[in-house]
């Protein structure tokens, strides 16, 4: 989840507005598209369930709802902590690659100013 930053000094308020503008906007478009899924889902069992179960059907509707929106969410939740975790081995490996890069060059220059 986003964390709303505050800036170190006024030098960086410019870019902690921007960050924070975003975090906003992503959280908010976030709740737009998850109400969207809801009526999606809402109307599927609707329009699909409901004439199997007849009028006394509406709590086995809502438990059907509610089993398809649990396991939605805990299949995107495990997706996506299975990219994060991808993502942040990448990133590790890069930093290593560009640390070992840099001390390289250090080498390097100290070689030529001998």
């Amino acid at each position: 989840m986003s964390k709303i930053n505050s800036p170190e000094s006024v030098a960086d308020l410019p870019l902690a507005i921007v960050k924070n503008m975003i975090a906003l906007a992503t959280s908010g478009f976030g709740v737009v598209v998850a109400l969207a899924w809801n009526e999606a889902i809402k109307g599927t069992v609707h329009e699909f369930i409901d004439p199997y179960l007849g009028k006394g059907g509406g709590i086995i509707s809502l438990l059907i709802y509610a089993l398809i929106m649990t396991i939605l969410a805990v299949v995107v939740t495990m997706q996506l902590s299975g990219l994060e975790k991808k993502m942040t081995l990448l990133n590790v490996k890069l930093n290593e690659k560009k640390t070992r890069a840099r001390l390289r060059r250090a080498e390097i220059k100290k070689g030529k100013k001998k």
